[in-house]
């Protein structure tokens, strides 16, 4: 009875020091829960995945960056701090003393000297009651730990980026990857592309054997490495059946030389990651929200006098001021012709003067990032030009927003919107023929939105609940090919999309975006109109 008074006191004061004057909204520990679940359900018998948290990142000297959980380690754990190991079991094993166990999450240490500097530590009383793990240990305890991963079939894990460094500790991310290595006889020339492609040429079929061919042709002029691979350059030089057959053959093998897979994750969680739970729209949306505020709150402020630093600073304000703890991605605001470079961040212009000002960001709320972007003339008034350039991107957007349903697959929303600036351009006498459009509209139209602002998923015709950006945009650099009336205009509209069962839904759309609604808006005061600061020399 004492022991479990005394328990039951740990317990309480760990969840009173963390739950002190912090939001209540996060994910609750059953998501969690429920996520890991579905992972073990999709893994074959006899298996065991492992996820490293993410690397601490260095910016200069002593100073780190801001840490960042990885997406995947925080959407089956909803543990942010760094130096873990969560260890995924497809069977229920059985510890020394008869009890069963699926899992196991091992974390940093509790510390008072670095908890003083750094911040308090779940540590594994906080693991267990605030993230609901039975199984957890201090990261030190993995090294001893008595998983024998050469007993599994497959032991899955994303392959390591070599972006981590030792940090002297028992139990940081490198001395933890160190372990796995160990325990697991990882190869030296371990060569996690490889495996993927190998694994294609395991799986192919007649219907798809040349689409695989031209993806491993693709990597093999990538990557001079690949291209000294033989079985690869054979496949894709093979015309011939008992050929195909003889280097599938080899390539099992090879595949067979070991249990480690780093491709099976990567599908896996690409699947779930894909569509969104209810827990998970209810964040993403307020991330949406709050950035489409962002959007408005500049349009309001916005004036010649700005500089692209500013303007961000404002976007970023709104941000913080709702509780985002951080930007989904480096802010992109471009003012006129720095609108043209994709993904501008320098942000250094001091005056946008009369140009069009892009501006691509996104708040993060809670590990989900919005992703919007809107293009208002700094002067509040759009060009006859700048309006024309912007409403062939708003028509192509609004095309390929419609062809965002369901079954449709994922290069519908870029095709129909590209469709809409080919031939617009070619009336304007922009391009001569449809093939030149790309010149103006380099990039894709969409991509996956969660955890990562390019999120994870498989690709494939669009589900239910999944959310999608519908981004077209046309950038015309000074010097282009083109009447020079039109450079130096840069025009994207980025929204993001709900696909469900009755249609898409922008969830953006709190941010205007006809010419019109943002010339109306622009119109209005701001609260930052009396914010002035003192001259600085």
């Amino acid at each position: 009875m004492n022991k479990f008074f005394a328990f039951c006191i740990v317990v309480f004061s760990v969840v009173l020091t963390f739950a002190q004057d912090s939001p209540t909204d996060f994910l609750p520990a059953d998501f969690h829960k429920e996520r890991r679940a579905a992972v073990r359900e999709k893994m074959p018998p006899n298996t065991v995945a492992v996820f490293f948290a993410n690397a601490e990142r260095n910016r200069a000297n002593d100073v780190d960056y801001i840490y960042h959980q990885d997406p995947d380690f925080y959407y089956l754990t909803g543990y942010k701090e760094p130096n873990a190991v969560l260890v995924l079991f497809s069977d229920v094993q059985e510890n020394t003393e008869g009890k069963g166990y699926d899992e196991m999450l091992y974390v940093q240490e509790r510390d008072p000297r670095a908890e003083q500097w750094n911040g308090k530590r779940l540590g594994i009383e906080g693991a267990k009651s605030l993230l609901g793990f039975e199984q957890a240990f201090n990261g030190k305890e993995f090294a001893k730990s008595a998983i024998d991963f050469k007993a599994f079939d497959k032991v899955f894990f994303f392959d390591f980026k070599n972006d981590y460094r030792d940090k002297r500790g028992d139990a940081d991310l490198f001395e933890l990857i160190k372990s796995f290595k160990e325990k697991t006889d990882y190869p030296s020339d371990f060569n996690a592309t490889k495996q993927r492609l190998y694994s294609m040429i395991a799986s192919v079929t007649n219907e798809n054997r040349a689409t695989v061919s031209q993806t491993l042709k693709r990597y093999l002029q990538a990557d001079e490495d690949l291209k000294e691979d033989e079985l690869l350059r054979s496949f894709v030089e093979a015309n011939d059946d008992l050929l195909i057959s003889d280097i599938k053959d080899k390539v099992a093998l090879q595949l067979d030389a070991n249990n480690l897979d780093s491709t099976f994750l990567i599908e896996i969680m690409g699947a779930l990651r894909e569509t969104k739970t209810e827990e998970e729209m209810v964040l993403l949306k307020k991330a949406v929200e709050i950035s489409a505020v962002g959007q408005i709150e500049v349009m309001k402020a916005m004036h010649p006098n700005m500089s692209e630093t500013e303007i961000q600073g404002v976007h970023e304000y709104v941000y913080k001021k709702y509780g985002a703890e951080y930007e989904g991605y480096p802010s992109i605001v471009g003012g006129g012709n720095n609108g043209c470079i994709l993904h501008y961040i320098e942000n250094n212009k001091t005056q946008v003067g009369d140009d069009l000002v892009l501006m691509d960001l996104g708040a993060e709320y809670h590990g989900y990032t919005a992703d919007v972007t809107r293009t208002i003339p700094a002067n509040g008034k759009f060009s006859p030009e700048q309006k024309l350039i912007y409403d062939i991107v708003y028509d192509a957007q609004e095309a390929g927003i419609k062809a965002s349903v369901i079954g449709a697959p994922f290069r519908a929303p870029g095709e129909a919107a590209s469709k809409v600036v080919a031939a617009r351009l070619m009336d304007l006498g922009i391009i001569a023929n449809t093939s030149e459009a790309k010149t103006y509209f380099p990039h894709g139209t969409s991509h996956y939105l969660g955890l990562d602002v390019h999120d994870r998923g498989t690709y494939e015709a669009f589900k239910p609940n999944t959310v999608i950006t519908v981004e077209p945009g046309i950038y015309i650099p000074e010097g282009s090919d083109c009447d020079k009336k039109w450079w130096g205009i840069a025009v994207r509209i980025e929204d993001d999309i709900l696909i469900t069962e009755d249609g898409p839904v922008n969830l953006s759309a709190m941010a205007p975006r006809t010419t019109e609604a943002i010339e109306d808006v622009m119109k209005q005061p701001s609260p930052l109109d009396d914010f002035l600061l003192p001259k600085l020399d």
